[in-house]
């Protein structure tokens, strides 16, 4: 447990970078178009939110707290006349820009250490499979008529 902490407290510490380093690449994906209607500062702060209470979200993640904050999310993309799949598309770069991070900064023993580490690896796809599928939620929530809601 002690690698996961220091895994999640390297993320945490660098949480701009790795916010800066997901903008940069919605900006340059041909998947994303429609986050041109997303302001870069509001795109930014969203996604250092994530990293730098990465470590909040794993040990007490609730789901109704992953619940409240991608609905919120999902149906403020929805106004925003971004599409499903590129919420979606989103979600996913910003774990893999996660990784990749990892990969590039982590000491390699602790990357080595961190193919065993399963627990962690579970929880941080448990974290964004919830976080894709509570943003498709709050997303399908604002398409619906308000009779329906």
């Amino acid at each position: 447990m002690l690698l996961t902490y220091k895994l999640v407290q390297l993320i945490e510490e660098h949480s701009r970078p790795l916010a800066a380093g997901l903008l940069e690449r919605v900006k340059k994906s041909p998947f994303l178009q429609e986050y041109r209607n997303v302001p870069d500062a509001e795109l930014t702060q969203r996604v250092q939110e994530i990293y730098s209470q990465l470590g909040e979200w794993l040990t007490n993640g609730r789901e109704q707290d992953i619940a409240n904050r991608y609905s919120e999310i999902g149906a403020r993309r929805a106004a925003q006349g971004v599409p499903l799949s590129q919420l979606i598309w989103t979600i996913v770069l910003v774990k893999e820009n996660l990784w990749e991070y990892l990969k590039r900064n982590a000491k390699a023993e602790d990357l080595y250490e961190l193919s065993g580490a399963h627990e962690m690896l579970q929880l941080l796809e448990q974290f964004f499979d919830r976080a894709m599928y509570f943003g498709a939620v709050g997303y399908e929530r604002k398409q619906q008529p308000d009779t329906e809601r």
